[in-house]
Parts: structure tokens; sequence; C-alpha cells
């Protein structure tokens, strides 16, 4: 079974409207322990995010920073420390990620980005919920009937009948030894086990009874 972002992320959307005062936003961070929140439209279609680095622009700016000899990173950074609501400090577009989002895909994004939360939202568009980056850990405490069962499936479309081997799962760590009828399903059972979400490690012990990989050599005449 493949995990999406649906199975862990947190069901309260922290967001801020467009006109969300710096002192509020400093709040409203403070309150919910978070280190960035969500900025929405009247719609709550999220429309940017106000992060911490954003706010703390405010007390590291100097007043040369907007010159024209600044760059154009600099400029923006000045801009955004002058900013006295959400939608002058906050940075767009906002990075989202729907309840189907595979949570693999949501940690590459988050890893991509930079970023340790992203907004959730629906088929409309409309913020219903916050993943963070402890949400995805879940994926590792998944329950090891779970990974096994997920692990019997991979096998059998790796055309191996998993009541064939001796099959482990603990803490992350899947087992497999025993003797496969091909040489190629070695690779293609220890591949498909490895993609299973909450497998960290696979320890490949298995044997085959035929090498069908095995190149004939060209005949000569």
């Amino acid at each position: 079974m493949i995990m999406n972002v649906g199975d862990v992320m947190g069901k309260v959307a922290i967001a801020v409207q467009l006109n969300t005062s710096f002192a509020d936003l400093v709040e409203t961070m403070r309150r919910f322990k978070v280190g960035a929140v969500a900025v929405i439209d009247p719609d709550r279609r999220p429309v940017g995010v106000v992060s911490a680095h954003d706010l703390l622009l405010k007390e590291i700016d100097t007043p040369d920073a907007g010159g024209v000899f600044g760059g154009h990173r600099r400029r923006r950074e000045h801009a955004k420390a002058a900013g006295s609501t959400a939608a002058q400090v906050m940075t767009t577009p906002a990075i989202t990620v729907t309840e189907r989002t595979p949570v693999r895909e949501a940690a590459q994004i988050m890893h991509d980005h930079r970023v340790r939360q992203l907004p959730v939202i629906d088929a409309t568009g409309k913020i219903v919920g916050t993943v963070h980056q402890s949400d995805l850990l879940k994926i590792f405490v998944r329950p090891p009937s779970d990974v096994r069962a997920d692990v019997d499936d991979a096998l059998w479309r790796a055309s191996v009948d998993p009541d064939t081997l001796a099959v482990m799962v603990d803490h992350g760590l899947v087992s497999l030894r025993g003797t496969v009828p091909r040489r190629s399903q070695v690779a293609q059972a220890v591949e498909a086990v490895q993609a299973i979400d909450g497998v960290i490690e696979v320890d490949d012990q298995l044997w085959y009874e035929t090498d069908d990989l095995v190149t004939v050599p060209p005949l000569f005449t």
C-alpha cells in the first residue's frame, strides 16, 4: 500500500488572511508553535506562505539593501522587510499538495523547496489541512503486519511465491531468504520491496535456480 498525505496529515489548517498584520503573524506562529503559516484568499485558497525567515528579514534588513547594487534577491527581501501585512511579506506562489499526494512525493517536494510543511488542498483548491515533516515520519512506524502484507503483494508482482521464502520484517528492515526460480527475479523482488512505504532497508539473501541473465556468445561459422 502506498501511503498518501491524507493518511498522515494534520486536519487543522493553520492559515491567515492576506491583511493579517505583522504582529498577528508573529503571535500566530508562537501560539501554534509552527515555523510557517499559509496565506489564503477570501475563498480559502492558499496564495502564499509566511515563514519565520520572512518575518526575521525585518530584523536583519539594512537601509541600503534595496539599492540598485543590491541585486534582485536583496531588493525583494528589502521589500518584504518593509511589509506590515501577510500579503506584503509572504513568499509566493504557495507550494501545495493534496490528500492523494504520495508521502514520498511530499517528502521530495519539501526537500526540493527547503520547506518543513505544506498546505494541503482539496479538489477545489481550498485548504483542508497541513502536513509537516514530522507527519511524514509516520511512514517509518507502520505496523509490521501492514508492511508484511505489502511485501507479500510485491513478491507476487515479481512472480515469486512469498510462502517459498523466509520473510522477516523488523523496524523497517525486511529480510528475504530463500531461492527463486530465475536470477532476474531477485532484482525484481528486491526493488519491489524497497519501494514499499515504511521499508528502510532490504537484507537480500536470495538465490536462484536458473540464471536467465547469462549472455550467450554469438556463434561464428
